[in-house]
């Protein structure tokens, strides 16, 4: 489902009065949905708070919580003499007598390790029936942490088949991820570190946001579908942040390296350790530190005994996207490839580990030839001094770089004008100028040239995107 957009005769209907408090119900009394329950009320929402099991429910009907979680018992028992806290057993009626409903109920992995949609299943078919006898425009808010897709590929239907209503005209639909830690849950709440709203209609968005605006007056509005896989890309990170720093430990601990220490002045560097910089997908890395020091870690563990599976990976990780360009090159029948942007990075003639040269070493192995630009490279450029950086890599990485020179053109047109495919490995204005004039050429983008919507003229395919 698009994103609908508004006419000006909806407009006013979508402007939320703030002082008009949408009433919510929260679908799930586990860990997500009684902090909700509670932190909903406390911004003076009436909340009704709903769950199959009885033991729940009565718990958070009389202002206890039913789960382990400083302060919120608290809370609950302060929205319950506020008022603004009930609880019941019939999902159908929680959403006819509310205007939000918050889905949060489990979402535990399937025999094939993929992901149960029954709960999802059973409450979108008691909220359908809700939403068929009701009037006026809904909004269904899944919090759960499901596959990208599921939100309209296994909710949205049941609801529209079920209710006959149609979705982003008569209800909406959002998924809004939460990033609740146990132990602190109220405080991520009221102090969030971002609030994800990913919705089908602008409508649905400004409800959500207006619910919201009293701890984050600046939600980000995307996809439903972006919006569910930030919450796994988040975890997945977690995860690798977790795996790292017991590895760092692992290996500081028999060097007699204080790892705390060390773990201490990394995360103090919040311009690259801790930071958008590196976390964008695009090429492998390379250069003269990065594939050098790894392989200088994994090797420092191994004369150790000591096992770190992430770290002795990210050479096999970084292979991988080497092996995906030449991949993407090999699929179109190119006998004669250019390559715009030859060092690891833009900027500098500095070629040592350039991944590029990886795809051109297994390209010069199919017998493909090569025409080569790079603005900071040229025929000046001491490519005999990579020597004691490809001695120990590819193979075929010293006779490449020794018929470099022959490859490079001073001009991007004098590559383009000759080539049957071009590889892109640094972005910028002259790069994307000198597609714009060649839309018949295949284009394989490692480094996203097109930050936007690349040009409907041009044949770009990403590698990650």
């Amino acid at each position: 489902m698009e994103l609908r957009k508004i006419t000006s005769l909806e407009a006013t209907s979508v402007v939320v009065n703030p002082r008009q408090k949408a009433r919510i119900s929260v679908v799930g009394l586990g860990y997500v949905g009684a902090v909700s329950t509670a932190c909903l009320a406390s911004l003076g929402h009436a909340v009704t708070g709903v769950d199959i099991d009885r033991t729940k429910v009565d718990s958070i009907a009389s202002g206890h919580s039913p789960i382990h979680e400083a302060g919120l018992s608290d809370l609950l028992s302060a929205g319950l003499q506020n008022d603004l806290i009930t609880a019941t057993d019939d999902l159908a009626a929680a959403v006819r007598e509310t205007d939000v409903t918050f889905l949060s109920v489990g979402t535990p992995t399937a025999a094939d390790g993929g992901c149960d949609y029954r709960y999802i299943e059973a409450a979108a078919r008691s909220m359908a029936v809700g939403l068929r006898q009701k009037e006026g425009f809904h909004v269904f808010a899944m919090r759960c942490s499901i596959p990208p897709g599921t939100t309209m590929q296994v909710l949205a239907p049941i609801l529209q088949d079920m209710s006959g209503k149609i979705a982003g005209r008569d209800f909406g639909i959002c998924f809004n991820p939460e990033f609740l830690r146990e132990g602190v849950a109220i405080d991520d709440f009221r102090n969030p570190p971002k609030t994800v709203i990913g919705t089908t209609d602008f409508r649905s968005a400004e409800i959500m946001r207006a619910i919201y605006a009293p701890v984050d007056d600046a939600p980000i509005l995307t996809t439903v579908e972006v919006a569910e896989t930030i919450k796994y890309v988040d975890n997945v990170w977690h995860a690798t942040k977790v795996c790292f720093a017991n590895e760092v430990g692992r290996l500081c601990k028999p060097l007699g390296v204080d790892s705390h220490a060390v773990m201490d002045i990394f995360t103090q560097d919040q311009k690259l350790n801790l930071s958008p910089y590196y976390l964008r997908p695009g090429f492998a890395y390379g250069g003269s530190c990065l594939p050098k020091e790894v392989r200088a870690v994994s090797h420092i563990a191994e004369s150790l005994g000591v096992n770190l599976p992430l770290i002795a990976n990210l050479d096999r990780s970084n292979r991988e996207q080497i092996d995906q360009a030449v991949q993407m090159v090999r699929a179109t029948g190119a006998k004669r490839v250019g390559v715009l942007g030859l060092a690891f990075k833009p900027g500098t003639d500095d070629l040592r580990e350039s991944p590029i040269l990886e795809v051109m070493t297994a390209l010069k192995s199919d017998g493909v030839d090569m025409l080569v630009h790079d603005s900071a490279v040229t025929a000046d450029t001491p490519f005999e001094a990579l020597a004691d950086y490809m001695r120990n890599g590819s193979a075929g990485l010293p006779e490449l770089v020794q018929g470099l020179r022959p490859m490079l053109r001073d001009q991007v047109s004098d590559v383009l004008d000759a080539v049957d495919a071009v590889i892109v490995c640094h972005a910028n204005d002259t790069y994307r100028a000198a597609i714009s004039h060649h839309p018949d050429l295949p284009v394989i983008d490692v480094v996203r040239l097109y930050p936007d919507a690349q040009p409907a003229t041009a044949q770009v395919n990403g590698i990650g995107w």
